[in-house]
């Protein structure tokens, strides 16, 4: 066997590896996050709405992160590409200077919150003070937590993440049995979030190995960069959008309190089906980023199957224990929660596969089908705003959206794939002559 050949079934064993340790740990940080959910509905039923504005406010939070998630998701993918190239003495000068860079964008990143935190809060009828001020706690927590991630990730480090990942959903577990029991409000199990992030930090332990010797800084603000940098952001905004945008429907559309609880209720369930086999995608989009060619595409194309794979199953699943599962997590039956999850499980699918297609257009360099990706998210949540008035309106609107989205991405991606291919396509003897 020849060394080459060795490097490469060694590196796509490391793929697979990563790829499926990553997902089976990202299983049990998703039955972990569940059991959160759980306890939360159980401790915070004493007060109609609690449930559904502690969830909603964490996602107002990863409103407030997008710009800064824009530019690490950017990082990351930098450097992986060079990462590949197997240039040692470039990939530790990007990294000081990403280093750089990520440090005054988290800087930026806080003024930024700081200054929309507020009317933002009152745009989507956010009125409990104390809560907004957890929002932005939990806001500056994930932005400096973030740094060190984005870092690790570019790095291929998955088992590590994955590790901190799974350690930070049992610190919430802890947190919410001891002290949101004790203290049953929104704003103390919107906190729990936060303690969940604080394991990440633990990654600056490892700092010396992304750094393994002293290297000047390379700037990565090259004209490639500040390009991809704009799809990207197109890319992660319409990401948000499709998967979490939702859930600030119900504040901005005032729904009674029970009715945001059962939407959160069902959203926890349908959310865990592209979330528990995201990691597949980081993994292939991180490949993806580096290499293009050869054995490396095949790889790519089966994790991206299991991925497509993995939704369908999930929302199977899901649907067909969706009674039992919901009287199991909320602690009483709950018709209308298990209900939502049919329409909201299709869409979850339907999401992520558009996901897949928005993230592989990004690591491919397919910026067209990328920025498109991102104009179709916020057109979605723009519809979903003034469709959703009630939770019937909002769940019709959902499938609908989302598949006409995903017609729409993959009929332009297959346009974009086939004009390629006729350019690179060598002409024949007749064209030739």
């Amino acid at each position: 066997m020849t060394l080459a050949r060795r490097a490469r079934i060694t590196g796509t064993v490391k793929l697979w590896r990563s790829g499926v340790i990553w997902s089976i740990l990202s299983l049990g940080v998703g039955v972990g996050n569940m059991l959160c959910s759980s306890l939360l509905k159980r401790y915070l039923a004493g007060s109609a709405g609690d449930f559904g504005d502690a969830n909603i406010a964490a996602d107002f939070a990863t409103l407030l992160g997008l710009p800064l998630q824009m530019l690490t998701t950017s990082v990351i993918h930098y450097i992986a590409h060079f990462r590949s190239r197997s240039d040692d003495a470039r990939l530790q000068g990007l990294l000081a200077g990403c280093q750089k860079l990520l440090f005054w964008a988290s800087i930026g990143g806080s003024v930024l919150a700081l200054g929309l935190w507020h009317p933002l809060g009152v745009f989507f009828g956010f009125k409990n003070p104390r809560l907004m001020q957890a929002v932005l706690g939990l806001f500056l927590v994930g932005c400096w937590s973030g740094l060190a991630v984005a870092l690790c990730q570019g790095m291929a480090w998955f088992k590590r993440l994955a590790i901190i990942y799974f350690l930070g959903v049992i610190f919430r577990i802890l947190f919410i049995y001891f002290v949101t029991q004790r203290y049953p409000t929104s704003t103390i199990g919107l906190i729990s979030n936060l303690v969940a992030l604080l394991p990440t930090f633990i990654l600056f332990y490892w700092w010396k190995d992304i750094f393994r010797h002293p290297a000047k800084p390379i700037s990565p603000w090259t004209r490639e960069f500040v390009q991809f940098l704009i799809v990207t952001g197109a890319t992660v905004a319409g990401t948000f959008f499709f998967c979490f945008g939702d859930s600030l429907v119900p504040k901005r559309n005032h729904f009674s309190g029970a009715d945001m609880d059962n939407y959160q209720m069902a959203a926890k369930f349908a959310r865990a089906i592209p979330s528990t086999v995201l990691p597949l995608l980081w993994v292939t989009f991180t490949s993806r980023s580096g290499s293009k060619e050869g054995s490396a595409r095949a790889d790519q194309r089966i994790l991206l199957a299991l991925y497509a794979g993995g939704l369908a199953a999930c929302a199977l699943g899901i649907i067909a224990l969706r009674r039992p599962a919901v009287h199991y997590f909320s602690g009483a039956d709950n018709p209308a929660a298990a209900d939502m999850l049919i329409p909201f499980s299709l869409s979850m699918v339907l999401i992520g596969l558009n996901q897949a297609v928005g993230m592989w257009s990004l690591a491919d360099r397919t910026f067209k089908v990328a920025l498109l990706y991102g104009a179709a998210g916020l057109t979605y949540w723009i519809c979903l705003l003034h469709f959703g008035t009630t939770p019937d309106a909002l769940l019709k609107a959902m499938p609908i959206g989302a598949g006409i989205s995903f017609v729409i991405l993959c009929a332009t991606w297959f346009a974009d794939r086939s004009h390629r291919s006729k350019l690179q396509t060598p002409p024949g003897p007749e064209a030739a002559a």
